[in-house]
């Protein structure tokens, strides 16, 4: 099992990452442009885990700056479902959390549903802690 950071991808590649995007959420729909679009943005990282060149985990990492200071997010943090129980979900966030430390945010945040509960009880493990807060969402249609 290897974790990097994809810089680029094959088609089999983009078809690996849209079937774990699914495991997240099955009305997500990847698309090459969205994938393309991190691998472009300098505050960005993709981390990927595989399993002898087979993707079957990943985690996003964003780096920004705003007035109370440097912060990052990590999103998209999933491994696949028949990989699950072997604490390659702990390596592969030690693995991001050691990449944001290099890159030296205040602080480290992720969201995750209450229904993905071994997730949140690895992210409080590694000493995440649940913030009490409205999390909110608007979309914005560009034309």
């Amino acid at each position: 099992m290897k974790i990097t950071e994809l810089k680029e991808f094959t088609p089999q590649q983009f078809t690996e990452l849209s079937e774990l995007m699914t495991e997240l959420s099955e009305r997500l729909t990847l698309t090459e442009e969205a994938v393309q679009n991190v691998m472009k943005d300098e505050n960005s990282h993709l981390y990927v885990l595989t399993d002898e060149n087979r993707i079957i985990g990943c985690a996003t990492l964003g780096v920004f700056h705003s007035p109370t200071g440097r912060k990052a997010n990590i999103e998209d943090v999933v491994v696949s479902t028949s990989y699950r129980g072997q604490r390659l979900g702990r390596r592969l966030m030690e693995h991001v959390l050691q990449m944001a430390q290099k890159m030296a945010p205040i602080e480290v945040h992720l969201t995750s549903k209450p229904k993905r509960v071994a997730a949140n009880k690895l992210y409080q493990a590694l000493g995440f802690e649940r913030k009490e807060t409205n999390f909110y969402r608007l979309t914005i249609n560009v034309d």
